[in-house]
């Protein structure tokens, strides 16, 4: 429940806060059935597995052991919504679900440590990173716990602004807001050397959206700057224009998949927001002084 209502919360306060509509959340069952929590809270479902609905993200939250769920419509609904084009996302076991239904491949993902150890025994060739969430273009991941309130911090910065977004964690009284690759900001003040405010909403966008680089402008509007004044306080501060930034952070984390994962080339190149395996040797060999295939 704690993993649901971290989720939940954040788009129903956001409701309150802009005072409009801007998230409905339906809850969806395998009946009609109240679903009971291990404590006692229930949920009661307004939609059944299956049903035809237009949703722009459907979340997978599971609690207890979920390497033994094997429900088979579950499992079929989620492949088809996949591809269908619909961004999936899973939190705390969710993620392992996900796994299950075979359409995590290709994608970096995260789960509840508690189950990390187990799912890289099951599924080896998966991409699993010890971190808070993972955005990874059409599928989100996330840990669980308190997790999902960061992550939900970055969805609605991406769909209202940084500005918006910091209300509604101030409305939790959840101000220290930790980047998805890490436990705390402190972390990404000491990655990043600045504890500029802007900057830092910038670059935990940048490591939210790897594989599917924004735009300056979109990363400008997260931090509430014109795009040439985010510019020209990354060459200040950082010694670097924004989008320089951006593409050298994405070459470090392909050279950790080259490193760490048996994807190929182009699956990292892919992963990491380049439009080709040729495009991203190019980049990594202008980067690191030597083509991605010569460090592997």
């Amino acid at each position: 429940m704690m993993s649901y209502a971290a989720l939940a919360e954040p788009m129903r306060a956001a409701n309150l806060l802009a005072r409009r509509t801007l998230y409905e959340m339906i809850n969806i069952g395998t009946s009609d059935a109240p679903v009971a929590s291990s404590g006692a809270a229930v949920v009661l479902p307004q939609a059944r597995v299956g049903d035809d609905l237009a949703l722009d993200y459907l979340f997978v939250v599971a609690g207890g052991d979920p390497t033994g769920y094997a429900n088979r419509p579950v499992m079929n609904w989620l492949a088809r919504l996949a591809r269908e084009g619909v961004p999936l996302g899973g939190v705390s076991g969710g993620p392992i679900i996900l796994a299950r239904a075979g359409v995590m491949g290709g994608r970096r993902m995260t789960v509840h440590w508690e189950h990390a150890n187990a799912l890289a025994e099951i599924s080896p060739h998966l991409m699993i990173e010890r971190t808070l969430y993972v955005i990874d273009r059409d599928r989100v991941t996330c840990a669980g716990g308190t997790a999902p309130m960061d992550l939900m911090h970055a969805l609605i910065t991406q769909h209202h602004g940084g500005a918006f977004a910091r209300l509604v964690s101030d409305w939790f009284m959840h101000t220290e807001i930790r980047p998805s690759a890490g436990p705390q900001r402190a972390g990404l003040v000491e990655r990043v050397g600045s504890t500029n405010a802007a900057i830092l909403d910038a670059v935990e966008a940048m490591e939210a959206h790897v594989a599917e680089p924004l735009t300056l402008d979109r990363l400008a509007g997260t931090a509430g700057l014109s795009p040439r004044q985010l510019n020209r306080l990354f060459t200040e501060k950082l010694g670097r224009p924004t989008m320089r930034y951006y593409r050298e952070l994405r070459l470090q984390k392909a050279q950790s998949l080259l490193r760490n994962s048996p994807l190929t080339l182009t699956e990292i190149a892919l992963a990491t927001g380049f439009a080709s395996s040729s495009h991203f040797s190019r980049a990594y060999a202008a980067q690191f002084g030597q083509p991605p295939s010569a460090y592997r």
